[in-house]
């Protein structure tokens, strides 16, 4: 049953993202644009949020934003406001492209490549952008929470041009109702055969290998998860599992939930926008308790 609102994702999230889809490729003029990739005919592109007088001296922390959209569609516009904030308040925020169904007629599989790559590239050509190699979160939203938590478990689905002496694993996470978990857990949550092989077929991978509850290992990142409790696309189960999964090898995973929140809560302009602006204030003291960030003015007020 939990297999089957997983599967119904591509459907919701197609629903959840409408709004968005008219702004792709989308136009955030705060942001500079460069080509991360090119691959099979697409130029992939990152739109870059700097801090005010941000240099490639400064070796700023920084994060990677990863749409949702169930693997089919979506928009990198969708963490426009929050890459605006981060960057407002330090981090050089990114927001990054990626292939999917609807565009270039993949598998969810090279959309992990593609991610993955995305986190290879910054790192790589951190110097230049003013970043800290060793401070690169990244982040996401449904199929883009699980892209942010693949780059930093699955130890396959690597874009087979790509250099893998540059590590893909981020440093952080900050994920909003990111898909978790593919595969089922013995005890935990069983998924029906039927409703799995269609996932398979979706995503194109044996399942456990796209998972990255499955991959969960010691020195996983930091991380933080806001999801809403009502979400009956990605549900609210699979996320504590995988947080407890998380804190038994010995790491930081902070789960917010939020009661009678559905999935896609979390975005500008959903509902009285208090859902956005509590995530996003507790984002920023998520990385502030990283030392990533400095304290803010109103939170120092608060003291």
């Amino acid at each position: 049953m939990l297999l089957r609102t997983l599967l119904t994702a591509t459907v919701l999230c197609s629903i959840a993202v409408a709004q968005q889809q008219s702004n792709y490729p989308p136009n955030m003029p705060e942001a500079r644009v460069e080509t991360y990739k090119s691959v099979e005919g697409t130029d992939l592109k990152v739109w870059i949020f700097e801090p005010e007088g941000h240099k490639a001296s400064d070796s700023r922390p920084a994060i990677v934003f990863f749409f949702g959209g169930g693997w089919r569609n979506g928009t990198p516009g969708q963490f426009h406001q929050q890459a605006m904030h981060l960057a407002a308040r330090g981090m050089v925020a990114m927001s990054a492209d990626y292939r999917v169904l609807n565009r270039q007629g993949v598998k969810g599989h090279k959309c992990v490549q593609d991610a993955k790559s995305a986190i290879r590239w910054v790192r790589a050509n951190a110097k230049r952008l003013g970043i800290d190699p060793n401070r690169i979160a990244a982040g996401g939203g449904s199929a883009g929470g699980h892209l942010a938590a693949s780059t930093a478990t699955l130890p396959g689905h690597d874009d087979p041009a790509g250099d893998k002496s540059i590590s893909s694993k981020p440093n952080a996470l900050a994920l909003f109702n990111p898909g978790t978990m593919l595969a089922s857990v013995p005890g935990k949550i069983e998924f029906d055969k039927e409703r799995a092989a269609a996932v398979a077929e979706r995503v194109g991978a044996e399942l456990e290998s796209i998972s990255p509850y499955h991959h969960v290992k010691s020195g996983f990142p930091p991380a933080i998860i806001f999801h809403g409790k009502a979400d009956t696309t990605v549900p609210y189960k699979t996320v504590e599992v995988f947080t407890e999964r998380v804190q038994s090898v010995g790491s930081r995973c902070e789960l917010v939930g939020y009661d009678g929140a559905n999935h896609g809560f979390f975005n500008y302009g959903r509902g009285d926008g208090t859902a956005y602006t509590d995530t996003v204030r507790r984002m920023d003291e998520f990385f502030v308790s990283l030392g990533w960030l400095e304290t803010s003015v109103s939170d120092k007020r608060s003291e």
